[in-house]
């Protein structure tokens, strides 16, 4: 408490936290104003962005380093919610969970004291991807962290002259432990996803009293193990800063506090913060942008930093926990886990190719790794295993577009060998892994996922109750993952596979009715199934299609795209398709169709930007005679869905899915086919970028006049070459060329017309 006296008055004025005050006028971490000289790329990352969902999931602002173990995010529900349930020591997974849970109390130690949940001000927050800091407002405690490899920091500053203490606990299921070592000294274990032990060692600053819960009964104790149990530890009155430094282990509690002493033991807070800030700096700085709105820069760095939450390495010392065998493992290179390849083989993976293959390589080798364990070539390989998510077997779709970009340090013949026993022995449900079932031998015989007709009952047992079998969606996704195995068996001499998975790449063409123009379910005897494809098929579609409807999936054809075109009757009606999808009506109101369709947001007529199977749609048009139209739905698409506000994400960021997406576009340039090593031209939102490669080269794309309103490619060279194609190969990016653009505000609508990728 502060006394001002003014006018005669006296005016009590609460100070909130002195130290937060100074924190912030002199906090090095804090972004400086962009719109002012000296800013840096760093400034330009705001990991709020995207904190409010349209209708499901926020994209949640993570510190972290860039594809590491320890992840933090405050455990709230979104921007809105002005409580904080608790801080955990690390997410696991995107999505699917954390451990050790962790907060700041001033309350009497009892068994409610878990429960309470912290207001804080979200002015008062700051959100950078090295350091986090809050000042809960109700009991006037600073929280502060920044993140290591397999370890992290809080920093917490108390009121002077009360109680305080810090809570710890679970967030899953299982058995746990506590085990104060002495007054400074706290391991812990807790179990993640039912078997997995997951093991913590941390040191405080500040020597403390430590007590035990569990159930209603709270009393002193160094140690706790069971169900439930909860543990704390209570500092003098006169403290008013604490930190705590701790390390995570998927081996062991030795190997926890190996990783403590080898990370973080000596470090100051400050020296953490510091550290971090250097490592995304670097990172951030391997892409350099010139000209664009603070808008499109903040967007764009926001997005890139997003592309880096994961794979995470989970590498303890050449040793790494895998859910694949369920055994500690020794490998001289990093093991990754955390990917959802229905997200991210479409711009993250294609991203990550450019900007760090040496670790994507490391990543497929860690794919490689989790078949060798498990006797599966994994989709959505996580810390327990391969996450039953989703259809398709689109790894092997990542695996050919490494391969044909050049990367070769990884094990190529087993993972052409996973690929190979996936296409032939797995079942393609949605959701389910394991064997081939009858509805797979279908689609292998007769060339086609077989659905249900309406009200009739499921005669398989394996079909996911609520996600269906999704007919129409498996059998697109599957021949596009065939046609992947097809190229993969050529490139590697394997004449007879090549010829078996080339015609079964074909598929997609037995689900094509040519006269609704739509691709439609059939039964398993053949016969079409009469549905109205833009909204039948249950909760999401999922009868037939999935998450989207069927003007989404008219354009999941990437491996063919000139077969898909002449199914629609060549370019002329391809491009007035497309025309069509973005100003079809839902002929319904909006609740309607997102009651059954919530993934389908960001919508554009039936075209839905909030979701991944819609990302290449917009550059279908360089296919036609109007790619200036690719130029005016991205530019539009980007500007009206991808602010640089808490609303700026509009779907299920899927841990750098939809980012991905969003720097390359913004780039100018967009991975059209994963599987063909090649680019397809879009308009670049800057006037300049320039890409570091790891080879010592640059890659650069130069947009004369670029603006809001400069959109259209008058011109275009390569290299200083004309090019009249809207194309450029890998081989040309990574061999540092130059993409030079002359934009304007009316389209050249000559430009690049009908030509088609010669490499």
């Amino acid at each position: 408490m502060k006394k001002y006296i003014l006018a005669g008055k006296t005016v009590l004025l609460l100070v909130l936290q002195s130290v937060v005050f100074q924190n912030v006028k002199a906090n090095p971490h804090i972004p400086v104003d962009t719109s002012a000289p000296g800013r840096r790329t760093l400034d330009y990352i705001d990991p709020t962005i995207g904190n409010v969902g349209q209708l499901l999931e926020p994209t949640r602002p993570t510190m972290h380093l860039p594809n590491q173990l320890i992840r933090f995010t405050p455990q709230r529900k979104d921007y809105m919610d002005d409580q904080i349930s608790s801080f955990p020591l690390t997410i696991v997974s995107h999505r699917l969970g954390q451990v050790f849970s962790l907060k700041p109390s001033l309350e009497k130690i009892g068994p409610g004291a878990w429960q309470s949940k912290m207001s804080y001000d979200n002015n008062l927050e700051i959100n950078r991807p090295w350091y986090y800091s809050t000042y809960l407002i109700d009991d006037g405690i600073t929280v502060e962290f920044a993140p290591g490899k397999k370890a992290g920091c809080f920093r917490f500053q108390f009121p002077a002259g009360k109680d305080k203490s810090l809570l710890f606990d679970v967030y899953n299921d299982g058995e746990a432990a506590w085990h104060f070592l002495s007054a400074r000294e706290i391991s812990g274990m807790e179990t993640y996803n039912g078997d997995i032990k997951v093991y913590m060692y941390g040191m405080f600053s500040v020597p403390g009293t430590s007590g035990v819960s569990s159930g209603d009964a709270v009393a002193a104790g160094t140690d706790a193990a069971g169900k439930g149990i909860k543990a704390y530890i209570s500092f003098p009155a006169a403290t008013t800063k604490v930190e705590f430094r701790y390390a995570i282990s998927y081996i062991s509690a030795a190997q926890a506090k190996r990783n403590y002493e080898e990370e973080i033991v000596d470090k100051s807070f400050e020296s953490v913060v510091d550290n971090g800030e250097k490592i995304w700096s670097k990172t951030m700085s391997q892409v350099k942008v010139e000209g664009g709105t603070e808008a499109q820069r903040r967007s764009f760095y926001t997005a890139l930093y997003r592309c880096y939450e994961r794979m995470v390495d989970i590498t303890e010392d050449s040793l790494y926990y895998s859910g694949f065998n369920k055994k500690i493992n020794r490998d001289a290179r990093p093991f990754y886990v955390d990917d959802w390849s229905w997200d991210t083989y479409l711009a993250l993976h294609p991203l990550r190719m450019i900007l760090d293959p040496a670790r994507e390589e490391d990543m497929l080798q860690s794919y490689v790794r989790m078949y060798e364990q498990a006797g599966w070539m994994p989709t959505f390989p996580v810390l327990f295993g391969d996450h039953a998510c989703m259809n398709g077997f689109h790894s092997s779709v990542v695996l050919l577009d490494a391969w044909r970009k050049g990367l070769r340090n990884f094990d190529v013949q087993k993972a052409y060998e996973g690929m190979k026993k996936n296409a032939e022995e797995a079942t393609l449900l949605p959701w389910r892994n394991g064997p081939k079932t009858s509805l797979d031998d279908i689609y292998h015989n007769n060339g086609y996922f077989p659905a249900l007709n309406p009200g009739e009952k499921e005669t398989v047992d394996l079909v996911h109750p609520f996600e269906k079998r999704q007919a129409v969606a498996v059998t697109l996704g599957a021949s596009y993952d065939d046609w992947a195995l097809s190229q993969m068996a050529m490139d590697l001499g394997k004449k007879d596979d090549y010829a078996l998975f080339a015609k079964r790449g074909m598929n997609y063409k037995n689900l094509w009715n040519p006269q609704k123009q739509f691709f439609l379910p059939k039964d398993d005897k053949g016969n079409w199934i009469d549905i109205d494809p833009k909204f039948d098929g249950g909760p999401g579609g999922r009868d037939y299609y999935d998450e989207n409807n069927g003007w989404t999936y008219l354009w999941q054809v990437q491996e063919d795209i000139p077969g898909m075109i002449n199914l629609m009757g060549g370019k002329k009606p391809f491009e007035a398709r497309l025309d069509q999808l973005y100003r079809e009506g839902l002929d319904r109101s909006k609740y309607d169709f997102w009651h059954k369709f919530p993934d389908a947001t960001g919508l554009v007529g039936q075209y839905s930007m909030g979701n991944e199977p819609s990302f290449h749609i917009p550059y279908l048009y360089n296919f036609t005679d109007a790619p200036w139209k690719t130029q005016k739905r991205i530019r539009f698409l980007l500007d009206a869905w991808f602010k640089d506000n808490i609303f700026g994400i509009p779907g299920d960021e899927d841990g750098g899915g939809m980012s991905a997406f969003v720097v390359f576009s913004s780039m100018g340039f967009y991975p059209m086919t994963p599987g063909i090593p090649a680019y397809t031209i879009g308009s670049p939102v800057f006037s300049k970028i320039t890409i570091s490669l790891p080879n010592g080269k640059k890659f650069t794309v130069i947009a004369h006049h670029a603006s809001v309103v400069n959109k259209y490619i008058q011109s275009a060279s390569f290299d200083g070459k004309p090019l009249n194609t809207p194309w450029f190969t890998h081989r040309q990016l990574v061999n540092g060329g130059v993409l030079e653009l002359a934009m304007g505000p009316k389209p050249n609508k000559s430009w690049g017309n009908g030509s088609v990728l010669k490499d």
